[in-house]
């Protein structure tokens, strides 16, 4: 793509489908293969029975993977990965994918610089607010990714989403009275406003 990802990119008039909130539906997956990550499992709501929970990062297959096994999980997954939270290797691996410093991904989900590089270099999940603050990241970036893909100009094909999002949550947006959205993703319901925020942007064009 010839534009710069922090620059505004007009991505055309997008495909019309039906937008998922923060909270996906879709098919259980498979078990994890031993030696990942995974949840135990969990009885779902009425009607679904018990599923095994699979959702994993794997560092081999890369932060898009788990992107894509998040968006496709069921609510009750959803919950289930937010119990239990990131392993911290993940985090590391996020701000690469995203281009934004370490030290910085920890502050903005509000997890202390030395927890983190402990719970990486252990293989040991980060758990509670910061977990939660990192699950909500990735969905983020499963909209950002929506956006790209139900977008019909050809600029899109080649447009990193995981970068211009790194970039996009450090600006400050006047619908968030001058913050910026990275200031707010420690929270839920920052999460949520922000995600309300971004979806808006596949009206036509990124800012």
């Amino acid at each position: 793509m010839s534009q710069a990802a922090d620059k505004s990119v007009a991505l055309g008039k997008p495909r019309r489908r039906g937008r998922k909130s923060l909270a996906w539906s879709a098919r259980p997956k498979d078990p994890a293969p031993r030696g990942t990550i995974s949840v135990k499992s969990v009885r779902a709501s009425a009607g679904e029975g018990k599923h095994r929970v699979a959702i994993a990062y794997h560092s081999s297959k890369g932060v898009d993977d788990y992107v894509r096994q998040v968006v496709n999980a069921t609510p009750m997954q959803v919950v289930e990965i937010e119990r239990a939270g990131v392993v911290g290797a993940f985090i590391k691996d996020l701000s690469k994918r995203m281009g934004i410093p370490s030290s910085r991904i920890f502050s903005i989900l509000g997890i202390p610089k030395a927890t983190a590089e402990k719970k990486a270099a252990a293989g040991e999940m980060v758990a509670g607010s910061g977990g939660q603050a990192a699950i909500g990241m990735v969905k983020l970036l499963g909209i950002a990714q929506e956006i790209v893909a139900n977008s019909t100009a050809p600029e899109a094909r080649d447009f990193d989403a995981a970068k211009w999002l790194g970039l996009w949550i450090e600006r400050p947006q006047p619908s968030l009275g001058g913050r910026k959205p990275a200031d707010l993703l420690d929270t839920p319901t920052g999460i949520e406003v922000v995600g309300r925020l971004l979806g808006s942007i596949e009206s036509g064009a990124y800012q």
